[in-house]
């Protein structure tokens, strides 16, 4: 064990036991869900219902990448679940967490088509990017809270893209501005 971490040896078939993997992994950590971090970072992501595991954990990931917090609404996919904290590679001990409502800033609805191009947004101050579940999008009533209304050019032949690539891009997109 490493210095400062406390830890108990044990053997690797118990680990396969436990393990819901194809291959069992070498190390199990465990921790409190209080423990994780807490609040808002000028960039958030807002999670409207995204009720996939995979994609809460990849948006963690990429909101790590690009120095982002995550807001979550009720219904979106336990963060802390397994497949969310396997796709999020760690990022989840790292972005900040907090309620839908909660980070301050410009709301900007993403929208598949009808929305300003999103390379030509103007983020004045904080930027809270709205992501709505990954069949329904948006409702109207939380498309009416937002400011803002902003759409990815899709210049192929494809008519919306999946979540978390749409909220990866809108990350990088808001990055090279900065």
């Amino acid at each position: 064990m490493e210095a400062g971490i406390a830890g108990e040896d044990v053997a690797p078939e118990l680990l396969a036991e436990v393990s819901a993997l194809a291959h069992p992994p070498r190390v199990v950590a465990v921790f409190r869900r209080d423990d994780l971090p807490r609040g808002t970072r000028p960039v958030t992501l807002a999670l409207w219902r995204v009720g996939d595991p995979g994609n809460v954990g990849t948006l963690l990931r990429a909101a790590d990448a690009f120095g982002a917090g995550v807001a979550l609404s009720e219904g979106c996919a336990d963060p802390t679940g397994p497949k969310a904290v396997r796709a999020s590679i760690g990022s989840i001990f790292r972005v900040p967490l907090s309620g839908f409502d909660e980070p301050p800033g410009k709301r900007v609805g993403l929208v598949p088509v009808g929305g300003i191009p999103l390379p030509e947004l103007q983020p004045d101050g904080d930027v809270v990017l709205v992501l709505g579940a990954e069949r329904e999008g948006l409702p109207p009533e939380v498309l009416e809270r937002c400011d803002e209304r902003a759409s990815i050019p899709q210049p192929g032949g494809g008519d919306s893209l999946n979540v978390a690539m749409a909220g990866a891009i809108a990350l990088y997109e808001l990055s090279r501005r900065a």
